[in-house]
């Protein structure tokens, strides 16, 4: 605890964030380090679509955490590496 008596807050995680197709394309690079308040990929997500102007919503955008699809309320922790993956057309 500190002087005031509460629990310091924790600190952001630094999260590595992969990008495929559009998602790659509209943000000029493949993969990226950030320190982030967001606790969740949905959160995440907003995050990065309000910074980098990513032109799918959230609900368009599948999440996997380590190598694992989740829900958009996982929680994230320091060092999770995150994939966002939009929908993917094909024949």
């Amino acid at each position: 605890m500190n002087a005031t008596g509460f629990l310091p807050a924790d600190p952001m995680p630094t999260i590595t964030i992969q990008y495929f197709a559009i998602l790659r394309e509209q943000r000029g690079i493949a993969q990226e380090k950030l320190t982030t308040p967001a606790t969740t990929p949905g959160a995440l997500y907003e995050e990065l679509r309000a910074r980098h102007g990513f032109t799918l919503p959230g609900d368009r955008v599948r999440a996997a955490v380590n190598d694992e699809f989740v829900t958009a309320t996982a929680t994230l922790h320091e060092g999770d590496r995150v994939v966002f993956i939009p929908p993917v057309a094909g024949g």
